[in-house]
């Protein structure tokens, strides 16, 4: 815990929407202006904040965002600390910003102007303003647990101040609803006294539709008269800071909104809860403090030689969790956070089909079993009758007629990804009694793929496979969605099996057979697998990543694809912090464009998951290596949308804290690099690890097979990575190496082992960062080939560089090592690629092989 520092004073800033209950006799009786002129309305005592181990802590960056998300609130802003608050799904205010004046100092202090530092944990965010006569920190938090029909979000501003100060927060009033919902115009403030401060009332156009900000110990700024001209100006609180007698103390800023069921007489009852609100802050804190505090005691954790690796993993985790929205019908997962400005959209804050789906499989990985029930359930809920599945769910959605909308079953890829996902699901948990409660749902949504097909394969005339706007026109059957078919397929025929509906296993086993050998028919005779396929026959063969999804389960893969592989590792696709979704070759190629040549972290992980699965280790690593470091780039902790593809930098528009991107820095790491699945009937631990050569050991906490946790490590030792899975109690298990059927499972024991095979000689490439506005130019592995005793590698690099790779051997016997094509030096091979260097770096190719 951080102790509280003498002569601190913290105003806090906290949004709840507050249950309705009656107020005083005495409050009622008095006009509003004069109710609660003689309530206690004060500042409370301050108190500690947790030190959370997990941190990001950089200086401040004006043109970055942040995001603060929870269940039922965000805070969503910019570095420099302006800030709009959310009590979801209602905007209470935007363009939130903070000033100060002290005393016998004439000038006004712009505390945005002199955003100095970000510190981000898991349970709260701070940003540092940092004056020469003054420091204000702002802590922001959101609280968990809170009952129905309370959302809260809060601020605390903790003051440091050589002398007394004013301070003034001003804000612009929203109140506003969340698309597609009607709303009521910017509302009026007016003000009502409480103690030594007040609040704000909020009333819009809707007299049932209202709202409150109040602060103790402050006082308001002008309100225009009603006889003045209609302009909308912002509200402000000043408050007035003496270091001499308001040490440790939180200042709040209370916020409330009633729901359109409220009368006049409600009012009365919001102002008195909002003004009650402020004893409770620190049971609000302590409700996030001490969920985070022990988020990680049964979710998987990593500690490995690379602690960014360890702490991306754990940032991922974060970020899904504070994705998740409650809501009386349960909970789902919110697409992505950004700021809102003037609109009503905050990113893609309310809830997806396909990108829920992409995301079960990290949060699977990690183990939250109970996160993957309640998002499953939540677009089961919104199943069409047909079986297809939803796409997009706004949080207001239930106040138009949302189904008349083209956005509810826009998309088709949600239909298959739910059958793939439900089967990942029953092979993680076990949890067949889950799988017999929606068997129907399963059936229908397959019945749906199958009703809707080309060549027998699922096709685009449903909505939309992936792309939402394609050159020259949109696609009748993209790859992504036929190998998404094909998987769904396979999937069905495994869930029927648990079902002992044997008809329906044969039926969807023949039919993934039958789509598999179609997807043949989608390679093209440069080696690239087509885009797409026409309603004539014909394929469009646009070089792009999308047919990378058909390593995703490991049980499909598409023949003769080395050249695909080599083309997405090399320069044309893959830049130093992801992969272009198409070809920078490719006619239709546009770096700023959003289907066109854009780097999503999600195509990122498509692809690393697809290297890893077909050997192509070092290429797998360095993409999953870039989607870590993203979490580093803009909203600290979390992972953009997508980035330009000329250069490193986000789209303006990317949500900077989106779902499945931060889910693909986990599935790539736990089922590929670490090579890490499940199978909990079985009691079976799939162990495929392709570690870095530079990594002796890695250790995973909390690998969860259905209701048992196991702690894995594996250690090279010699020519042998020795796989060890410890419990604390006794249990059946099996480590399969591999893809390898199960054996029985060993004897209960605590402990259980495997040795797997190491090559003789494996190299690892230095990891790198790159600087923002940069261009790509880094080192490729465009192609890598081991046999007995030759390690052939295939590398890409800038015309006129050196580049440096680590070299390992795995062998007790002594064997000497030759280069051709490098130089090697100690542990290290150095390749120089001849020529010029150019100002803006040209890839050139050069073949490197190892031999010993």
């Amino acid at each position: 815990m951080r102790s509280v520092a003498p002569r601190i004073l913290y105003l806090s800033v906290l949004a709840v929407l507050q249950l309705l209950s009656t107020p005083s006799a005495h409050a009622q009786s008095l006009p509003l202006d004069r109710a609660y002129l003689q309530r206690e309305f004060h500042a409370v005592d301050a108190f500690a904040l947790d030190a959370n181990p997990l941190v990001i802590d950089h200086a401040a960056r004006p043109n970055q965002p942040f995001s603060v998300t929870g269940e039922r609130g965000a805070i969503l802003g910019q570095q420099d600390g302006s800030f709009e608050l959310w009590l979801l799904p209602v905007k209470i205010f935007h363009n939130a910003k903070l000033s100060a004046r002290l005393e016998g100092y004439p000038a006004l202090i712009d505390l945005n102007a002199q955003a100095a530092e970000i510190e981000v944990r898991p349970d709260h965010t701070t940003i540092t303003y940092s004056h020469a006569a003054i420091t204000v920190k702002q802590h922001m938090f959101i609280p968990r647990g809170q009952p129905a029909g309370q959302a809260t979000a809060v601020v605390l501003f903790e003051v440091h101040a050589s002398r007394p100060a004013a301070i003034t927060l001003s804000l612009d009033p929203s109140l506003e609803r969340q698309w597609p919902a009607p709303n009521f115009g910017r509302p009026n403030g007016s003000w009502i006294p409480a103690g030594t401060g007040g609040a704000y009332l909020l009333e819009t156009d809707n007299p049932a539709f209202f709202g409150a900000i109040a602060m103790p110990q402050a006082t308001h700024g002008d309100i225009r008269p009603y006889q003045e001209r209609p302009q909308t100006t912002p509200l402000t609180f000043t408050f007035a800071y003496d270091p001499a007698k308001d040490d440790a103390h939180y200042y709040p800023l209370l916020c409330s909104v009633a729901d359109l069921s409220s009368t006049q007489q409600d009012r009365r009852t919001l102002l008195e809860k909002t003004f009650a609100a402020g004893d409770h802050v620190q049971s609000l804190y302590r409700s996030t403090a001490d969920y985070f505090a022990h988020f990680f005691d049964q979710r998987l954790t990593a500690h490995t030689p690379d602690k960014h690796f360890d702490e991306a993993l754990q940032w991922s985790e974060v970020a899904i969790e504070q994705s998740k929205i409650a809501r009386s019908d349960g909970a789902g997962l919110a697409g992505g956070w950004y700021t809102s400005g003037d609109s009503a959209r905050p990113g893609f804050g309310w809830f997806f089909g396909r990108d829920t789906l992409w995301t079960l499989y990290a949060v699977n990985s990690y183990g939250d079993f109970t996160l993957s029930r309640q998002a499953l359930e939540f677009l089961i809920s919104h199943q069409r009758d047909d079986g297809k599945m939803m796409h997009e769910y706004s949080q207001t959605a239930e106040t138009v007629e949302w189904t008349k909308l083209p956005y509810l079953y826009a998309s088709a890829d949600a239909t298959p990804l739910f059958v793939m996902q439900m089967e990942d699901y029953v092979r993680a948990t076990g949890d067949v009694a889950f799988l017999r409660t929606h068997w129907d749902n399963v059936k229908r949504a397959y019945a749906f793929t199958r009703a809707h097909t080309t060549a027998g394969a699922f096709d685009n005339s449903q909505g939309t496979g992936w792309v939402e706007e394609w050159l020259p026109k949109l696609p009748h059957q993209e790859i992504y969605l036929v190998a998404l078919d094909q998987q769904s397929s396979e999937a069905m025929s495994r869930l029927a099996a648990l079902m002992n509906d044997a008809e329906s296993s044969a039926s969807a086993a023949a039919t993934a057979k039958s789509i598999a050998m179609l997807l043949k028919e989608f390679r093209g005779s440069d080696g690239m697998y087509a885009f797409s396929r026409d309603t004539d026959g014909a394929y469009e063969h646009v070089p792009s990543i999308f047919s990378s999804v058909a390593w995703w389960n490991g049980r499909l893969n598409l023949p003769d694809a080395n050249q695909m592989f080599a083309a997405w590792a090399g320069s044309q696709f893959s830049t130093d912090w992801g992969t272009r979704s198409v070809a920078s070759s490719a006619a239709i190629y546009d770096p700023i464009s959003y289907h066109h040549g854009s780097v999503w972290p999600l195509y990122t992980g498509w692809v690393s998951m697809a290297e890893f699965r077909s050997g192509h280790t070092l290429s797998a690593i360095e993409h999953l290596r870039q989607n870590m470091q993203l979490a580093w780039l803009q909203d600290p902790g979390f992972v953009t949308e997508v980035l330009s593809g000329k250069f490193y930098q986000p789209l303006g528009r990317s949500s900077s804290h989106q779902l499945w991107s931060s889910a693909m820095v986990l599935s790539p790491a736990i089922r590929g690099l670490f090579g890490i699945e499940t199978d909990a009937q079985q009691h079976a631990l799939y162990v495929h690890p392709q570690l870095p050569a530079d990594w002796n050991e890695a250790t995973l906490n909390n690998v969860r097979v259905g209701n048992d946790f196991y702690t894995v490590t594996m250690r090279r030792i010699d020519s042998s990575l020795e796989v060890e899975a410890t419990s604390e109690k006794p249990t059946m298990l099996t480590l399969v190496a591999g893809s390898e059927a199960p054996s029985s499972p060993q004897k209960s024991s605590t402990h259980h082992m495997l040795r797997l095979p190491l090559p003789a000689v494996e190299v690892a490439l230095p990891v790198m960062q790159p600087r923002e506005g940069e261009e790509t130019s880094e080192l490729k592995v465009v192609d890598q080939q081991l046999t007995d005793r030759r390690l052939t590698l295939t590398l890409e690099a800038p015309v006129g560089t050196t580049q440096q790779l680590k070299v390992r051997t795995n062998s007790k016997q002594k064997f000497t090592l030759h280069a051709t094509g490098g130089e090697l030096h100690d542990d290290g091979l150095q390749i120089s690629f001849e020529g010029t260097p150019q100002p803006m770096p040209k890839y050139v190719s050069k073949t490197v092989t190892l031999t010993w």
